[in-house]
């Protein structure tokens, strides 16, 4: 076999764009430390290119549908090729937001609490809302997107039903949400450590997909995030908590609210960014972790059957 790592980037989702970015930064820093790297973009045929290529290593840098669901965590396993980050089952089940906050709760992390509504839903609203006590403002998005896509927050009624229609269009499911005000704090984890907390002051209503990718949109960053010590320690153990419940491998990002002394768990990402404005990156480097030895240790973490 040969040493080639083939980096996945790109794909079918979404966030396409965004996935180009992390790959194409991970394949430098792989490069910088020697590795031999061919970028691969995962559409049309590449499982044929893929099994040409003949890799030692996949690293996943795919963001989104077919990347982090599951999909091409099975067609690696399936062809046995090692690869990064979480594999098939835990990967899906972090991308459905529903499925991951029952097991959550189960082991007594707070989520906000929720409904499903698919695209079909033509009930009364305020009675679901009544019967799960939630008030408006809401969250709405999509139960298995990444980067924000899709989220809105909806003061009333007539918010709801523009955001609601125009999701319908791209998606058969969306969650409902209360919304929790407070400090956004996320979370990184690196193998069974978790590495720090981070707070985000968006200027932007909320850490949306230009928040996080636009570096006009100026979100503030403080590391470590501004709060108690006991509280801080309390974050770190439930990302890292959720972490195994989902069973994950490699590096998960958990994102969290902040709100009357108390963590709402939002949820945790099997393919956290790895772009210049990327959170695990930054968390990473405070901890005294340069990037391409994050990169490295993804690769050094990756295998099959995970």
């Amino acid at each position: 076999m040969s040493n080639l790592i083939v980096v996945l980037m790109g794909g079918l989702s979404r966030e396409r764009e965004i996935s180009f970015l992390t790959g194409k930064a991970c394949s430098r820093a792989l490069k910088k430390k020697g590795y031999s790297v061919k970028e691969l973009d995962a559409k049309g045929n590449f499982v044929d290119k893929l099994k040409k290529l003949k890799p030692k290593i996949v690293f996943n840098a795919l963001h989104g549908q077919y990347g982090e669901d599951g999909f091409i965590q099975s067609i690696l396993e399936s062809i046995k090729i090692p690869y990064t980050h979480s594999g098939v089952l835990s990967s899906s089940l972090a991308m459905d937001k529903e499925l991951s906050r029952i097991l959550f709760r189960k082991k007594k992390i707070k989520t906000p609490k929720s409904f499903l509504l698919d695209k079909s839903f033509t009930g009364n609203l305020k009675k679901k809302m009544k019967s799960k006590k939630i008030k408006f403002p809401v969250v709405i998005k999509p139960i298995n997107e990444g980067s924000s896509l899709g989220v809105s927050i909806c003061k009333n009624k007539m918010q709801f039903k523009i955001n609601y229609k125009k999701l319908k269009k791209n998606y058969e499911r969306v969650i409902v949400e209360e919304y929790i005000p407070g400090k956004e704090i996320q979370v990184a984890v690196m193998g069974n450590k978790a590495l720090g907390a981070i707070e985000l002051v968006p200027k932007r209503e909320f850490y949306d997909y230009k928040a996080k990718y636009s570096s006009k949109a100026k979100t503030k960053h403080i590391m470590p995030a501004p709060i108690p010590t006991k509280k801080y320690n309390e974050v770190l153990f439930l990302a890292k908590k959720a972490h195994k419940i989902l069973n994950c491998r490699g590096i998960t990002r958990s994102d969290f609210r902040f709100f009357k002394n108390k963590f709402y768990l939002l949820e945790t990402n099997t393919q956290p960014g790895m772009t210049k404005l990327s959170l695990v990156p930054e968390i990473a480097q405070y901890c005294g972790i340069k990037f391409e030895d994050l990169v490295v240790w993804m690769v050094k973490d990756a295998s099959k059957n995970r």
